[in-house]
């Protein structure tokens, strides 16, 4: 919370499905000098997708719902090009459908929801049915449309009735700021608009978010981490849907047309249904994410699951979450070099032991032995940033300074090099590491940028 100036949070962590932590921490609201409690509830934005998987795999088991149906046979009157797409590519955004919210952020014509959605029926599909994944706000709107159609009365009181009642919910409701949320923590950003560029700045200021009701099946819920908690127990434990098939089913990333899976990044390499999947050799992960401040992942193999929420835009707690989790898994610490490609975690054993000074030295000493042996240049700068993550700022300054050595011609290496120069103080180092990293590389604005501030 201290490193990302996090105002508010909430823990709940699960394990062999029992709750076996849960705490609350810093100020639900600035304004009020109100502290988090255990019962704050806090807007878990796009979290809410992995509820309208549910909803959608209750249907299917209903056997009302077939997820390789085509959206006609459920939904009149779409346009001809969206007829075809799949109840499951709308869950896995892999449709191509155009996107009602423009950037996430608005619609994508000004009024109200009716005006927005015949516009959106008159634009073109992004690409191909399947053609790739694009995160989409029209996918979760039909999806809301069918649990209305199927379910027999709207999605909010089927999500209800279906899901917070059976589990337990008290404390989770829909709504969005317009709304009267009882113990309701605020919301804060650092970030905000320049130049049409969204920048971090030094001063926190609230957030505002409108989710008109056709929206709340993509990001319209209100939680805290107790119930969120209880609600991971009750799903794998066969309270919200019955087969055990059901739950694979759900937790499966969609396949793209040439068989790959497309997700947000190199962590959340897939998507599922309402669900990102964190697929990887070692503690797979499923996980939820909204508004850049709140996450859960379930550890199936492990029987663990965490989630945090916060009151900060930019917290990011996905980024973190796994370190959390290392306290009950051990292996997943950073010191354990968790995550790493395996010649990173490697070489970051050795020099745990010999010193991160010694970083040369050590690659010298395995290009001995196999002149082929090489560290890729990406790697070792995400290596690197890893460490100014974890505040080891010394030790990120050696990888960055055998970077540079191993890619001298990379001006991005000697950009990263003089940034971790930057963050220790060091305006001198600093200054040099830019200045060459412009030489190499005309076109780096960051360096641009940064030594303008350093040469004032």
């Amino acid at each position: 919370m201290s490193k990302r100036h996090i105002v508010g949070l909430q823990v709940a962590v699960v394990q062999h499905g029992k709750v076996v932590l849960h705490r609350a921490c810093g100020i639900a609201s600035i304004q009020d000098s109100a502290p988090a409690t255990d019962h704050t509830i806090f807007p878990i934005n796009s979290i809410t997708k992995a509820f309208t998987g549910v909803a959608i795999m209750q249907l299917v088991e209903a056997g009302r719902l077939d997820l390789g149906a085509p959206v006609s046979r459920y939904l009149d009157g779409l346009p001809v090009p969206w007829q075809g797409v799949t109840i499951r590519q709308l869950l896995t955004h892999e449709s191509g459908l155009p996107n009602i919210m423009e950037g996430n952020e608005k619609m994508v014509q000004e009024g109200d929801e009716d005006s927005a959605w015949a516009k959106v029926q008159t634009l073109p599909l992004e690409f191909e049915p399947g053609a790739r994944f694009s995160y989409n706000q029209t996918n979760y709107v039909l999806l809301g449309r069918i649990i209305d159609r199927l379910g027999g009365e709207p999605f909010a009181q089927f999500i209800d009735e279906h899901q917070f009642r059976v589990v337990g919910m008290p404390h989770t409701v829909f709504g969005d700021s317009r709304d009267v949320v009882a113990h309701s923590a605020r919301d804060y950003t650092y970030f905000r608009k320049t130049s049409g560029a969204t920048r971090r700045g030094d001063t926190l200021r609230n957030v505002f978010e409108e989710f008109p009701p056709f929206l709340r099946t993509a990001a319209g819920l209100n939680s805290t981490a107790e119930d969120l908690a209880r609600w991971i127990i009750a799903l794998q434990g066969g309270k919200l849907l019955k087969a055990k098939s059901s739950l694979a089913t759900l937790w499966t990333a969609g396949v793209l047309n040439d068989g790959t899976n497309g997700g947000f990044s190199k962590l959340l390499n897939g998507y599922a249904l309402g669900w990102e999947t964190a697929n990887r050799p070692e503690h797979r992960a499923l996980t939820a994410i909204g508004g850049g401040r709140s996450a859960l992942f379930v550890y199936p193999e492990d029987d663990l699951a965490i989630v945090i929420l916060t009151n900060l835009q930019g917290s990011s707690p996905e980024s973190f979450i796994d370190e959390v989790a290392s306290y009950w898994i051990p292996d997943m610490s950073p010191s354990a070099g968790f995550g790493l490609p395996a010649a990173i975690k490697a070489m970051q054993a050795v020099l745990r032991t010999r010193g991160f000074e010694h970083a040369a030295e050590v690659i010298r000493e395995e290009k001995a032995k196999d002149s082929a042996f090489r560290l890729p240049e990406g790697d070792v700068n995400a290596w690197g940033y890893r460490l100014v993550e974890d505040g080891h700022i010394r030790d990120a300054i050696e990888i960055f300074k055998l970077n540079a050595e191993m890619y001298p011609s990379s001006g991005n290496t000697y950009d990263s090099l003089a940034a971790a120069y930057e963050s220790a103080g060091d305006k001198t180092l600093a200054i040099q590491n830019y200045r060459r990293s412009l030489d190499l590389d005309p076109k780096n604005a960051h360096a641009v940028e940064r030594l303008k501030a350093l040469d004032h």
